[in-house]
């Protein structure tokens, strides 16, 4: 805080204020309701797109990663292994992209459900150490959805493209609100 600010003068602003102009965050909203109506009404072609669209990034990546070796020759065995690896997904995802949106979502549903136990039994063993039931009662509900996660992998991926759906609205809304917000915050300085 500098000497010429008051505490109220620090209360009134926003954190992320100056970080983004208003109009950048009025964008991303819109793109994220769009994206998050696309989700609700085709799921399954939005998700085979961005899984797409992800295999291309890493094809791309993958590239770009060999040609900077020319440049910078540090770590240049591990630089050539994640490229590689990277081209390889990207032309895998390309060339069979219903079976990668498939694998891509199963695996990602997997990876949650064993993250989702390894963290609720952290939290219960850590309430029965200091005898703090909140994180009990949270490492409770972290490993039921685990349990529901690895119980129904399938499922669980198949109502993974309208839980997006759902959080890019809430998203995109509150972008578009926060947009709004930093205008007017803009307009007063």
């Amino acid at each position: 805080m500098y000497m010429t600010e008051t505490p109220a003068d620090t209360a009134l602003k926003l954190p992320w204020e100056g970080l983004f102009p208003w109009w950048v965050l009025l964008l991303w909203g819109i793109l994220m309701l769009i994206l998050g109506i696309m989700f609700l009404s085709t799921p399954g072609i939005t998700t085979e797109l961005l899984i797409t669209f992800m295999g291309a990034f890493w094809l791309v990546g993958g590239l770009f990663s060999i040609a900077s070796l020319f440049v910078d020759r540090s770590n240049m065995g591990w630089k050539l292994f994640l490229a590689i690896i990277n081209i390889i997904a990207g032309i895998l995802i390309l060339m069979y992209p219903l079976y990668s949106t498939v694998f891509i979502l199963g695996f990602f549903i997997l990876f949650i459900g064993f993250f989702a136990c390894f963290i609720g039994g952290s939290n219960l063993f850590q309430a029965f150490r200091t005898r703090d039931w909140g994180i009990g009662v949270l490492g409770i509900i972290s490993l039921l959805f685990g349990i529901l996660l690895l119980a129904r992998p399938l499922l669980s991926a198949s109502l993974l493209p309208f839980i997006a759906g759902l959080f890019s609205l809430l998203s995109g809304f509150s972008a578009i609100s926060m947009s709004f917000l930093a205008r007017k915050a803009q307009a007063k300085t």
